[in-house]
């Protein structure tokens, strides 16, 4: 897994070329597309001091309100040290008002699939706490998206992808064989990227919306074809370097995205419209004060879960 990336570096630099530059136009200021509403939300997750996890949801108003915080302490047992951690966990709801929650993670250089069973009031269901480990390999990296694509809410997953970044900036895909996950190609020249935010999956391709140290903001295309060959699509030019994470949440044809400035502790809220480039339209919703103490947030999202904001 930690060969040198050679042709499809070589490939990647051709078609991400212009996009490692600093910007050089103004960006167009636009509002938010109408299919972006109020009525969207964010249910945003974190791993809080009492090895557990924290809830809380986030609806796109102008500015933007909180809810109130579950939190579940002990999921995870000390001393697990949590390395990177995934940008979703899925929830889905069972009988008697409870929740399984699933998410995969990175403990001691290991891949691991969580699970655990929560009641309503957010305590832990006991002996329902769960790691399943993958196999090595996994540290030293930035962060874990999985892109999972359904067709439809009654039907199964027909692909799973992992997408990691390693601190070197080197990108990787992994695809799910069922028993385990194969690694299907690395590229470089991403290394100047700081947050990816999955923003949508579909049979041929997944689309993330990026930003780097220059202060551009891009989507990134990536096809399930082979060689793993990513696209960069220039959305705003200045202003988005300072955002070190992002997250997204579906909305319409649009999508609720999170940015975190970490140097100032700072959240803030956009509505994102359909990504169509320098015309894709984005309205600054405001701040929220998820001051928890916590550390490395991510997304919880139902079991169907489709990101259509591409």
């Amino acid at each position: 897994m930690l060969r040198k990336t050679t042709a499809v570096a070589a490939g990647l630099a051709l078609t991400l070329g212009p996009v490692l530059q600093p910007a050089q136009a103004a960006p167009t200021v636009r509002t938010a597309a109408a299919e972006v509403t109020a009525a969207c939300a964010l249910v945003v997750g974190s791993f809080n001091q009492t090895w557990g996890q924290n809830r809380e949801v986030v609806t796109a108003t102008a500015p933007p309100t909180e809810g109130v915080v579950l939190s579940t302490p002990n999921i995870y047992q000390s001393p697990f040290g949590i390395g990177s951690t995934p940008t979703t966990f899925s929830e889905t709801p069972m009988t008697g008002g409870r929740t399984a929650r699933v998410g995969k993670l990175v403990i001691g250089g290991y891949l691991y699939d969580s699970s655990a069973i929560v009641r309503s009031d957010g305590s832990l269901v006991r002996g329902s706490n769960v790691l399943k480990k993958y196999g090595g390999g996994w540290s030293g990296k930035r962060f874990l998206v999985q892109a999972r694509y359904k067709a439809s809410a009654a039907s199964k997953p027909s692909r799973t992808t992992l997408y990691a970044q390693d601190t070197s900036g080197r990108f990787g895909r992994w695809t799910d064989l069922g028993s385990g996950f194969r690694n299907t190609g690395y590229v470089g020249g991403l290394s100047t990227m700081k947050a990816f935010a999955l923003i949508a999956t579909t049979a041929t391709y997944d689309l993330f919306l990026v930003n780097n140290r220059a202060g551009g903001l891009y989507t990134l295309k990536i096809p399930t074809t082979s060689p793993l060959r990513p696209v960069a699509t220039p959305v705003r030019t200045t202003s988005w370097q300072r955002f070190e994470t992002m997250i997204a949440a579906p909305c319409g044809t649009g999508s609720i995205v999170l940015a975190e400035d970490h140097d100032n502790g700072s959240y803030y809220v956009y509505a994102v419209g359909h990504a169509n480039g320098t015309s894709t339209a984005i309205r600054n919703l405001g701040k929220v004060a998820l001051n928890w103490g916590d550390f490395d947030r991510f997304r919880f999202a139902p079991a169907y879960d489709p990101l259509n904001g591409g």
